[in-house]
């Protein structure tokens, strides 16, 4: 499923929801006779996808989940196995419960999103960072998209998967256009909004190589998010060396869809493009950007290409 990429402005109070993995928005009890989510799991009520649909949509959706501050030990091994990283994937507590503004992605200037005073600054003017300390990464994006707290994590998942098993997944991710497209699927009276376009970064290891990485994460990316049920509407590009401003060199791959069937009014092809590479401590790492394709306002391949060109690595202030 790909639980859609909702604009968590908002979220549930970690006060009155145990699930330490929570996504924002619309929740919901499970209903009569259904099993509430696993502990990392965020609800089958994820608003907004690529879809607009509802749970009801039959389309999979990005879900955008955030730790809780009650993080118990079975969710950040989770967090790790979701991430395809080490301890420094791990699930890590977000604002405490009592803090006003406990849903909130800047609700702390250690989880600030754009870096804060301590973090890193942009190497291209007028643009924002954003920023990955558990993997010591980071990036700029144009001033229109929005970064989200460092605590966040994007997925996707099988539509039919009930556990919502990750199919790929990315941490401290920014977007764009926040609420590009919204539809009631499932006709609750609630519009459920879908973003233009993300991108974030993540862990890999566990994976054979870096070329295995950038194809098999950017088919996810599209498949989850656009081309369900369908693997054989998703084309790979071949594997080409991509070098960053700062030097990083590593395997490149875009993937696209073709053909999607519109379900619903949301219902689009999709792109993506992830760049897999080796860090500096020897550990397989990620970047990868998903979006909208032929649309009016599609992100350009060569914006994607610049945006990739300022990722770096850093040595966050509290390590």
């Amino acid at each position: 499923m790909w639980p859609g990429e909702q604009s968590p402005t908002g979220g549930p109070d970690p006060r009155q929801q145990p699930n330490p993995y929570q996504q924002p928005g619309h929740h919901r009890p499970p209903p009569a006779g259904q099993q509430p989510p696993a502990p990392w799991q965020a609800p089958t009520v994820a608003a907004g996808g690529p879809s607009g649909e509802g749970p009801d949509g039959g389309r999979a959706k990005v879900v955008a989940v955030v730790a809780a501050a009650a993080v118990v030990v079975a969710a950040a091994v989770t967090g790790a196995v979701l991430l395809g990283g080490g301890a420094d994937d791990e699930a890590r507590p977000g604002p405490t419960a009592s803090s006003p503004a406990a849903s909130s992605p800047s609700a702390s200037a250690a989880d600030d999103p754009r870096g804060g005073d301590d973090g890193p600054t942009p190497t291209v003017e007028g643009w924002t960072v954003v920023a990955n300390p558990d993997q010591g990464l980071a990036f700029d994006v144009p001033g229109s998209w929005a970064p989200q707290s460092r605590s966040w994590v994007t997925y996707v998942a099988e539509d039919d998967d009930p556990e919502e098993k990750p199919l790929v997944a990315m941490k401290a991710p920014a977007v764009l256009k926040e609420k590009w497209c919204g539809s009631d699927g499932d006709r609750d009276g609630s519009v459920d909004y879908t973003p233009l376009a993300g991108a974030g970064t993540r862990g890999n290891n566990g994976a054979r190589s870096t070329e295995e990485i950038a194809r098999n994460d950017s088919a996810d990316w599209v498949y989850g998010a656009f081309a369900q049920p369908d693997r054989d509407k998703v084309a790979t590009e071949p594997v080409t060396r991509f070098t960053t401003d700062s030097g990083i060199e590593g395997s490149l791959a875009t993937s696209r869809s073709s053909g999607v069937t519109k379900q619903g009014k949301c219902d689009v092809n999709g792109k993506a493009t992830t760049f897999a590479f080796e860090s500096a401590d020897g550990d397989l790492v990620s970047w990868s950007f998903y979006g909208a394709a032929d649309v009016a306002d599609e992100v350009p391949d060569s914006t994607v290409r610049e945006i990739l060109a300022t990722l770096r690595e850093y040595t966050p202030s509290d390590s």
